[in-house]
C-alpha cells in the first residue's frame, strides 16, 4: 500500500536519504534498524510530510502524496517522547486528533474508550498525564495515533526511553496488537532484538539507503554484508587472508570477510580439534558462551557452562560455517 520510490532528502549540505526504495504492504510490520544518523528518523518525517524530499516519491495505493499536506495524508506518527499535551488529561490527549477531524463529542467519546481498551489503559481517560509512568505514557501516545484510524501508523524508536524490563514486556503487547488489528506499520529503532520480535519483515539502514530487506530468518541467515551483520548483533566476523585462511584453517578461496554461523563453531569432544584459550565466559538469557583466542583471533562460541579463563580447549567448525560477506 505505501511505496516510496528513489526517495532523496538533502539537509544542509549532508545527503541524508540517498535514492531509497521501500514498500509496506497491507497489514505489515516494517521495522527499520540502523546505527544513530542513518536516516532512520528522516524517512519517517519524509513519508508523513514534515520533510519535503528533493527527489523520489511517496505513493500510497498509486496515490502520489509527495506534495500532499501531513494531515491530509492519514498517517499517525508516535515518537519517542511521547509529546503529549501536559494541559490536557488522558481522554482529551486521545481525543485530540479525532477533534480536529470533527468528529461528534458521542463518537470521540467512544473511540477514546474503544483504543485505550485496547492499549490496555482502560479506565485511564480521567487521568493527568503527569501522573502516568513511562510505560503508561508511550501507550497514550499511542492510543492518541490509533484513535483516527491511520492508514499507516509509524513508530521512532517509541521505547527507547523505557528501562530494559519495561521495554521487552511493551515491544511484545506493541507486537500483539499491531497484529491483531493489522495495522500497516514502521516501526524504527536501533536495537536489533526489538525489530526480531517485531518485524514481518526487517529493513536494515545505512548511508541513506536501505542496505537489506527482508524477513527476519533470511536477513539474519544471509546478511550479505559485514555492516548488516553487524546491525544485526552478529558476532563472529573474520577477516581471511590472501589465500582464504585464518586461525581456524581455510575458510575461503581468498582475502575478505566471512561471518561464521552461529551454533557452528563448537567446542571438540575429541582429541582432535583447533587449540584455543578461554579469555571469557558470559551468560546471557539462559545461556552460556565462551570467548575464545584462536591465534591472533577471537570467537564466541555456545557453551553448557562457564568456563575458567585460561584454559584450553579445542574448537571444531562445522561443514555449513561460513557466510562470504561484502564490505
Amino acid at each position: 500500500m505505501l511505496r516510496v520510490e528513489g526517495l532523496r532528502v538533502v539537509l544542509g549540505e549532508v545527503v541524508v536519504l540517498d535514492g531509497l526504495d521501500l514498500e509496506v504492504a497491507e497489514g505489515e510490520i516494517v521495522v527499520l534498524l540502523g546505527p544513530s544518523g542513518c536516516g532512520k528518523s528522516t524517512l519517517l518525517r519524509t513519508i508523513v510530510g514534515l520533510e519535503r524530499p528533493s527527489g523520489g516519491r511517496v505513493v500510497w495505493s498509486g496515490e502520489d502524496l509527495t506534495s500532499t499536506a501531513p494531515h491530509q495524508r492519514d498517517f499517525g506518527l508516535v515518537f519517542q517522547d511521547h509529546a503529549l499535551f501536559p494541559h490536557m488529561n488522558v481522554a482529551s490527549n486521545v481525543a485530540f486528533g479525532l477533534r480536529v477531524a470533527g468528529l461528534a463529542v458521542a463518537g470521540r467519546e467512544a473511540r477514546v474508550a474503544e483504543v485505550l481498551d485496547l492499549v490496555g489503559l482502560e479506565g485511564f481517560g480521567g487521568r493527568s498525564v503527569d501522573t502516568l509512568s513511562g510505560g503508561e505514557a508511550q501507550r497514550v501516545a499511542l492510543a492518541r495515533s490509533l484513535a483516527p484510524g491511520p492508514r499507516l501508523l509509524m513508530l521512532d524508536e517509541p521505547l527507547g526511553s523505557l528501562d530494559r524490563v519495561l521495554r521487552d514486556r511493551l515491544v511484545e503487547d506493541l507486537g500483539v496488537l499491531l497484529g491483531g488489528i493489522g495495522q500497516a506499520s514502521i516501526y524504527v529503532t536501533h536495537d536489533h532484538d526489538e525489530a526480531f520480535a517485531l518485524a514481518d519483515r526487517i529493513a536494515i539502514m545505512g548511508e541513506g539507503r536501505i542496505r537489506r530487506i527482508g524477513t527476519v530468518a533470511e536477513v539474519w541467515s544471509d546478511p550479505v554484508s559485514s555492516y548488516v551483520a553487524r546491525c544485526l548483533g552478529h558476532e563472529n566476523l573474520v577477516e581471511l587472508d590472501r589465500s582464504g585462511g585464518c586461525a581456524l584453517g581455510r575458510l575461503g578461496d581468498g582475502p575478505g570477510t566471512v561471518l561464521l554461523r552461529p551454533g557452528q563453531v563448537v567446542l571438540s569432544q575429541g582429541p582432535d580439534g583447533i587449540e584455543a584459550t578461554v579469555v571469557g565466559s558470559l551468560f546471557r538469557s539462559d545461556r552460556f558462551s565462551l570467548r575464545v583466542a584462536v591465534g591472533d583471533m577471537e570467537v564466541l562460541i555456545p557453551a553448557a557452562e562457564a568456563v575458567p579463563n585460561g584454559s584450553g580447549v579445542r574448537l571444531s567448525v562445522g561443514p555449513d560455517a561460513v557466510i562470504p560477506l561484502t564490505v
